[in-house]
């Protein structure tokens, strides 16, 4: 009840039913290539993962709208204002992660317990999907995330992502390396206040989550790409 109060607060019953509107979309969208059941928990996936921007981003007293979604493109929240500072920015940018990675944790135990390969297909389509979005450039979470630690952590993610367009071809990836470039060109010249109100052992703490969860994100899709072979 408090979560439905929180999305409720946080926007119209128009924007609920635009935000509604374009999850039911990519879930019939989805379907037709996937069939019902892996697309339904996969933009149920995608909800936990935006949802855990959204409700970081209100904890922070900023101005917000709900999840959006695209099939084939993704989903986002549309931030009204300007992220203040860096620790701001950062926090937002893991919570997505954090989230949708609880999420395929939890899709992860159910299919271990009901010996389902559907409920493990969708728990390493969740780890993948939140591992990509922590390659550490901008825009993608691990970018934000990385800005609060060191903008060093940028440039190897670089490589990472034209690595990851080179093993999956796709318009969609060319367009975040696109994306990845021009925000980098744009941060380039950024000032270096933006982030200097951090304590070192905010630096320290945030490094501690970000590169645990892409260790443990990484163990997972490995073990699960694993186990999916052997089902095939």
């Amino acid at each position: 009840m408090k979560l439905l109060f929180l999305l409720l607060k946080g926007a119209s019953l128009g924007k609920f039913m635009l935000s509604g509107g374009t999850m039911l979309l990519s879930v019939i969208t989805y379907a037709m290539v996937f069939g019902w059941p892996y697309a339904v928990g996969f933009v149920v996936l995608l909800f936990c993962h935006e949802l855990g921007h959204y409700l970081a981003a209100r904890q922070r007293n900023l101005d917000v709208g709900l999840p959006m979604f695209i099939p084939f493109v993704g989903a986002w929240i549309g931030l009204k204002e300007q992220i203040p500072d860096a620790e701001t920015e950062a926090w937002v940018g893991i919570a997505g992660p954090l989230l949708g990675s609880l999420a395929a944790a939890g899709c992860y135990f159910l299919a271990r317990h009901y010996g389902s390969s559907l409920l493990l297909a969708l728990s390493y389509s969740g780890f993948l999907l939140n591992l990509f979005n922590l390659i550490p450039v901008p825009p993608l979470d691990g970018g934000r995330v990385t800005a609060a630690i060191s903008r060093k952590i940028w440039y190897p993610g670089i490589p990472i992502l034209l690595g990851f367009f080179y093993l999956h071809p796709s318009p969609l990836l060319l367009l975040v390396c696109v994306l990845a470039g021009t925000q980098l060109w744009a941060r380039r010249n950024e000032s270096s206040e933006y982030s200097s109100t951090l304590t070192a052992a905010k630096r320290g703490e945030y490094a501690l989550l970000y590169f645990g969860l892409v260790a443990w994100l990484s163990l997972m899709t490995f073990n699960l790409h694993e186990q999916l072979a052997a089902f095939r």
